[in-house]
């Protein structure tokens, strides 16, 4: 059995490039950067950061393009692809992408439209608290296995 899987979490290096095949089909490519952080023998922290190149088709690309920017947090799922083509200069060149078949966008930056609205210092002390907005759940009530839903 073969499996050709990949799943990355990371950060959108630059906006999404949405275009369309003479066919009519949209295709969008974009790159997702991930980040590996250790601690060497020696106990320093090192960081390395990988940048992947990632090819979106049809409905898909469209979300992407119209959901994605510089900085967004993305989850793609999707399969690894070698391409090879000659440049200009006639030397054969290889690049390996993702292939998007799924994608689940993460929260939106800030000032990113979907932002809370900010509260005039005036108003500042009428304004809900974050401990106000979040409800409390009471665990001490017995759970039967016949009040489970599954």
């Amino acid at each position: 059995m073969n499996v050709n899987k990949v799943f990355i979490v990371g950060r959108m290096t630059a906006d999404p490039q949405l275009r369309t095949t003479p066919s009519g089909q949209p295709v969008t490519s974009f790159s997702v950067a991930t980040n590996r952080v250790w601690t060497n023998k020696a106990g320093s922290k090192q960081e390395e950061t990988e940048f992947h190149n990632v090819v979106a088709w049809g409905r898909t690309a469209e979300i992407a393009s119209q959901f994605l920017k510089k900085g967004s947090l993305v989850f793609v799922e999707g399969r690894l692809r070698t391409r090879t083509w000659q440049d200009k200069q006639g030397q054969n060149r290889r690049t390996t992408e993702i292939m998007c078949e799924r994608l689940q966008l993460g929260p939106r930056p800030a000032g990113a439209g979907g932002a809370a609205p900010t509260v005039p210092k005036e108003k500042e002390e009428q304004a809900p608290t974050a401990e106000a907005e979040i409800p409390t759940i009471d665990i001490e009530e017995d759970i039967k296995p016949e009040d489970l839903p599954f």
